[in-house]
């Protein structure tokens, strides 16, 4: 056959999983021994629902202290309102000094700034108070749990992994390759379970970084709403389809190899002889592969019966092969 450039673009199908655009993790702001646990995983919450306790104990005795301390300030208030009170009415009648009535004053003053802290010292108290129930941020399903009742969880340690309702995506770790060959925006998207249910969909984002140990990049696939029949977690095979190029496309039945590596036999039409070409083959297809290098166009290419051939042999071309 006649060696003629085409235009391929590659498939290259992976597997990948569905996972909630946003996930959050769920943690304690403050640290203690956990009492309850209300949820588990694969639970669907709503937004400011109580999934875990800590033993409020400890913070229950500071709200108890800085209520004490706010009832203290306001006690100190109230007589050094009363005392302002009075020396100011004896201020006024010359009976008392000025240096008393600015004491007084003071007095007042400080008081009042005393009775300040107290109440932010039990406002404080009663947030952590607070923070010892652990409540989800949004409505969705528990996807991990990372501690268990009786374990002491330290503040900020994740406690629970919350999928949010609402978009999806599929996300995929795709060889750097395929990107680097500029990748069609949009995706072939099936559940592994139903490879005949495709959605096509826009690549949303691209890691900035390449894994290191496998040589990937992470790519996420937003699902639209035809994504709706894929839960979360399900197995999916995303089909990636690189921009056309042009090649050199050729049956399988063409190939041999010299020394290792691929070649071709071609036909010298003058001569009607074969001899032997090393070729490059840019990717492998089914039922045909592609070559990059080593083969000009409209060279006469033997397609059939290769492996009888020896270099200089004398051939005549069938019609189906010219």
């Amino acid at each position: 056959m006649s060696a003629e450039l085409s235009s391929y673009a590659s498939n290259t199908a992976v597997t990948g999983e569905v996972r909630a655009r946003i996930q959050s993790e769920l943690s304690f702001r403050v640290s203690g021994r956990i009492i309850e646990r209300s949820v588990d995983v694969g639970s669907k919450v709503k937004a400011g629902q109580v999934l875990a306790k800590i033993d409020p104990q400890e913070q229950q005795a500071d709200v108890d202290v800085a209520t004490a301390s706010l009832h203290s300030a306001e006690a100190q208030l109230m007589q050094a309102k009363l005392a302002s009170d009075r020396q100011k009415s004896l201020f006024a009648n010359q009976v008392t000094t000025r240096a008393s009535y600015d004491a007084a004053q003071e007095a007042l003053l400080t008081a009042q700034g005393t009775l300040d802290a107290a109440q932010a010292q039990l406002g404080t108290a009663r947030d952590a108070l607070s923070f010892t129930e652990l409540r989800a941020d949004a409505d969705g399903v528990i996807t991990a749990r990372n501690a268990e009742v009786g374990q002491v969880a330290q503040a900020a340690q994740s406690v629970f992994t919350l999928a949010h309702d609402g978009p999806r995506d599929a996300v995929f770790n795709v060889f750097e390759s395929l990107f680097l060959q500029k990748s069609k925006a949009d995706v072939q998207v099936s559940l592994l379970s139903s490879p005949e249910k495709r959605i096509s969909v826009p690549v949303r984002e691209v890691s900035p970084t390449i894994d290191s140990a496998t040589g990937t990049i992470r790519v996420k696939v937003g699902l639209d709403k035809s994504g709706d029949s894929m839960p979360l977690g399900a197995v999916v095979v995303g089909t990636f389809t690189a921009q056309p190029r042009q090649a050199i496309l050729l049956p399988w039945s063409a190939m041999t190899s010299s020394g290792g590596t691929p070649a071709v036999w071609v036909v010298d039409p003058s001569k009607q002889t074969v001899s032997m070409k090393k070729i490059d083959v840019a990717e492998y297809q089914t039922g045909k592969f592609a070559v990059s290098s080593g083969l000009e166009p409209k060279e006469l290419v033997v397609v059939e019966g290769g492996k009888f051939l020896r270099p200089g042999q004398q051939v005549s071309a069938t019609p189906e092969t010219k």
